[in-house]
């Protein structure tokens, strides 16, 4: 009988625990599509979620800062919130919960108040067009999330697609059933419907225009009521600042961002880390650097200013992109004409290289290959570092955990704690860099340190592509972290 009403009391417990999910679950979208209040929980959206994703996440966050978060004053900071004239913005529950029982303050209310007094000091902006020129793998990715993101839509607003060939009805379909279904994203989360008379794709009830054009020039976008967009060119032909400023000769083109590394002149950006060393009044061409860039460069910066870097090279784990070949064949460079799919091939990359635009300290101080491997999704860089100061394998992670939790990062790195991480469990993670904690070594001089960083190479890039886009535009809402 004991062990009966202990159960029964889990189970109450646990339907309680339920309910109060679905009220959190209601809340936090009436303040996402009624005032563009975006609510996070240590980064992980929140929007959309289901009951058993939500409390996952609780748990997750409750291990990752060792200390349990109630879900009771969770929704009652988000009653407080709701109350709140605030303008749009992004707001870390997990965070704003964690301080609130850390510092064990009793008004609710006036603590929740003070620590978002800085948004009503939060400056206007005028929502931004979109216009994504390419729409293979990155430019699907971005349409997903433009589109599951777009709340009221004062922020960004995908307009229309670029792509080149002649827009059939046939075309049209097969395009709507790429954005619809990925094998490796699975599917879209939303409605796509055709519009063939206005080439037009109908997303979530929006309609998307669908533009054929075989140069960068030649869209007239103010036909299609688009103003000042933001081009996001997807397809990497154009990587020089005068290739990419073709874009600019079309009506209606404001800014390019460019999702590959740029060449030359164009300022090669990763999110998080040196973006504001270019003020978008004055700069008209962005690139966004390439995945493994992004990845890396977070949790490099975060051990330079921490214990310095004398020298060390980094190895990607790559998985296979559409550049390879299916099966062997011809191709321009060594190695990548053999089959992605059955040979690891071992290719060149300039990641190493690229690191040092974002973090000039490491001009010259680091060299990087990488090997190409049988998955389509899911890549790992492995950091072999000397280092200037000598550190521990815990000092080391608590450097990088502290880093993931508060400050300038943290929307590039997540602390993993799992032992148990392989590469298709971090498939659709949002962090560029995905930090393997029980992967770490540290020799035992402490001046020489392994680390291994995973990162989804398209999702997650994405969304550092997302995170530099709004930044370009202007769009960025006040934030809680």
């Amino acid at each position: 009988m004991k062990l009966k009403s202990s159960y029964e009391d889990q189970l109450s417990n646990q339907v309680d625990k339920r309910r109060m999910c679905v009220e959190l679950i209601k809340l936090i979208s009436d303040l996402w599509y009624e005032n563009n209040i975006e609510l996070v929980l240590f980064r992980n959206q929140l929007v959309d979620r289901n009951v058993s994703e939500v409390l996952n996440l609780i748990d997750y966050s409750k291990e990752f800062v060792q200390k349990p978060i109630s879900m009771f004053d969770m929704v009652k900071i988000t009653q407080k919130i709701q109350t709140m004239e605030l303008p749009p913005a992004k707001i870390d529950l997990g965070k704003l919960t964690y301080v609130y029982q850390l510092t064990g303050e009793s008004d609710l209310d006036e603590f929740v108040a003070k620590k978002l007094k800085g948004a009503n000091k939060s400056n206007g902006f005028k929502p931004k067009d979109v216009v994504l020129y390419g729409f293979g793998r990155i430019g699907r990715l971005l349409a997903r999330e433009l589109m599951s993101r777009t709340g009221k839509g004062v922020q960004m607003r995908l307009r229309a697609i670029v792509v080149r060939g002649e827009l059939t009805k046939e075309v049209l379909e097969k395009r709507a059933s790429l954005l619809r279904k990925d094998s490796v994203h699975g599917y879209f989360k939303g409605a796509v419907k055709v519009d063939f008379e206005q080439k037009a794709l109908i997303i979530n009830g929006t309609p998307v225009y669908m533009i054929a054009a075989n140069k960068p020039e030649d869209p007239d976008y103010n036909s299609y009521g688009i103003e000042d967009a933001l081009i996001i060119d997807n397809t990497g032909a154009f990587r020089t600042e005068e290739e990419l400023g073709r874009h600019l000769r079309a009506k209606g083109a404001d800014k390019v961002l460019l999702t590959a590394p740029g060449i030359g002149k164009v300022p090669n950006i990763v999110y998080g880390v040196n973006q504001k060393n270019y003020d978008p009044d004055l700069v008209r061409i962005f690139s966004a650097a390439s995945c493994t860039t992004n990845a890396i460069t977070p949790v490099l910066k975060v051990i330079n200013d921490t214990l310095g870097i004398k020298h060390g090279h980094i190895e990607t784990i790559h998985s296979y992109t559409n550049d390879q070949n299916l099966v062997d064949n011809m191709h321009k460079k060594y190695r990548r004409g053999r089959a992605a799919a059955l040979n690891m091939v071992i290719t060149e990359t300039g990641a190493g290289k690229a690191v040092s635009k974002a973090v000039p300290e490491l001009l010259g101080k680091l060299t990087s290959n990488a090997i190409r491997v049988p998955v389509p999704n899911g890549s790992l860089a492995i950091l072999n570092l000397n280092l200037e100061s000598r550190s521990t394998k815990e000092d080391l992670n608590a450097i990088v955990k502290k880093y993931a939790l508060e400050g300038d990062l943290v929307e590039q790195i997540r602390y993993s704690m799992s032992n148990e991480l392989v590469s298709s469990d971090i498939v659709g993670t949002l962090e560029p860099a995905i930090f393997d904690s029980h992967a770490t070594i540290v020799s035992k001089e402490g001046d020489h340190a392994i680390l291994y960083v995973w990162y989804d190479n398209e999702y997650g890039y994405s969304h550092q592509v997302m995170g530099l886009a709004k930044y370009i535009a202007k769009v960025r809402r006040f934030s809680y972290y």
